[in-house]
């Protein structure tokens, strides 16, 4: 495959590890337990040994079962809401899991111009031509001793490339574009390849159920509750010398009210209510906590997102 086609496909792939990849891991709060479990289906997807290096050390005969975990299918769903931080922890957990299996991980994004121009077959196309980039890539860490890297391939908006095919409405183009997705799912999951495909999506009830029940995994990421608001609110804040009283005030501010019955989410909060309150006290002034506040009750979080029913 040429290099001008795999950009076609792919929106910039990342070998783990990689430092700036790193740091943005580094900054996410409240997700630790995502990151936990989305961290070892990954290492296993990706790097079976681990497990059964685990099996040796402490227990015997357990094959069978070690086999049954082993064979689950290559796919894991990160579901929830605008703003949970589902996309920056499936873009950036990767150097997590390169650091902690202790092998190169490359990430592929698939782009979503592969749902191409509308011309009959393309979609199809485009989308078999990226599982097969990524089989032929997995294909060459693979070896009878042992896995020597891996690969992630990321699926952002998977609504729009995998939505049901029960829906009246959908295209037969569409509909061979989400069989092109199960081929590659089972190809990967049955060559036993050290790949995983995360799927991304707002709409998890809008994925077609195929792909639902090949998940080994799905992630539902929330809005963050009261105690979450509040360990992201400290990390932002205390530095700006807030104190605890000043903190809480916050954290209620950002959560539900009696006028709306949502809160904040997390990018609300880091991406835009933080850079609000401090380039309000730029470039003359102390940050106030009570202006802080001010500000924080003026704002309007992200409305949630409403799936269509089926």
């Amino acid at each position: 495959m040429t290099q001008t086609s795999i950009n076609e496909l792919f929106d910039n792939p990342i070998s783990f590890p990689d430092p700036e990849a790193q740091e943005r891991f580094s900054k996410l709060i409240g997700l630790d337990d995502k990151i936990s479990n989305l961290s070892k289906i990954l290492g296993l997807l990706i790097n079976k040994d681990g497990l059964k290096r685990w099996a040796e050390k402490y227990y015997s005969n357990v094959d069978d079962i070690m086999s049954i975990v082993l064979s689950r299918p290559s796919l894991v769903v990160l579901a929830g809401d605008v703003g949970s931080g589902k996309s920056e922890l499936a873009e950036t957990i990767g150097d997590f899991v390169a650091r902690q299996e202790k092998i190169d991980i490359t990430l592929f994004p698939l782009s979503l111009s592969s749902r191409g121009q509308g011309r009959v077959g393309e979609m199809t196309q485009l989308i078999s031509a990226a599982f097969k980039h990524t089989i032929t890539e997995a294909e060459k860490l693979k070896h009878s001793n042992k896995v020597t890297g891996g690969i992630i391939l990321l699926i952002d908006e998977a609504d729009a490339l995998a939505q049901s095919r029960e829906s009246s409405q959908m295209h037969h183009e569409d509909k061979a574009g989400v069989n092109a997705f199960i081929r590659g799912i089972d190809r990967i999951t049955h060559a036993k390849l050290p790949v995983a495909v995360i799927m991304c999506t707002n709409r998890v009830n809008a994925l077609d159920p195929a792909i639902r029940r090949r998940a080994a995994e799905v992630l539902t990421f929330e809005r963050p509750d009261d105690n979450k608001r509040k360990d992201v609110i400290t990390s932002l804040f205390s530095p700006f010398e807030f104190n605890d009283e000043d903190i809480m005030k916050l954290v209620e501010a950002t959560g539900p009210t009696k006028e709306r019955k949502f809160g904040f989410t997390f990018s609300d909060i880091v991406q835009r209510l933080t850079p609000a309150i401090i380039l309000d006290a730029y470039p003359t002034k102390k940050i106030e906590p009570t202006r802080a506040l001010e500000i924080a009750k003026s704002f309007v979080p992200t409305k949630p997102f409403l799936e269509d029913s089926l």
